[in-house]
């Protein structure tokens, strides 16, 4: 048993695509049409890490509840972990690429760790050796 996918709410899918594949590598996996249970259009879209692991479905916001959502799925709480060899290279790659960081890198128990945020808003810790 092993979890495959975590929903991550997003304004829109092309900005988020190009967050996830762009500036941190993943895989894009899927990206197909779909239809919400009412019918309507919609897509459905998957990311992942490269070398696999859980990915992520990118799900755009529907309706103003979702939408209210959209980078504080977790309550501001760092709600996802990325996980890299050679911790400093990929810490300058997001800092080359913009990408705001909240929390400079610092040692922990499990590694060194900073904080970042997505497209979306929402905290990720940066953890490497």
């Amino acid at each position: 048993m092993r979890i495959d996918l975590v929903t991550l709410v997003v304004h829109e899918y092309d900005p988020a695509i190009e967050f996830f594949v762009g500036v941190l590598g993943f895989e894009l996996v899927e990206d197909v049409p779909s239809t919400t249970t009412d019918g309507r259009p919609k897509r459905w879209v998957v990311v992942r890490p490269p070398g696999g692991g859980a990915g992520l479905l990118l799900a755009r916001a529907d309706g103003e509840r979702q939408g209210a959502r959209v980078g504080d799925q977790t309550g501001g709480r760092v709600g996802f972990f990325l996980r890299v060899e050679r911790f400093d290279l990929w810490y300058n790659v997001l800092k080359e690429k913009n990408v705001r960081i909240v929390r400079e890198p610092r040692t922990e128990s499990y590694g060194t760790v900073a904080v970042f945020q997505d497209v979306a808003g929402n905290l990720w810790d940066l953890i490497g050796d």
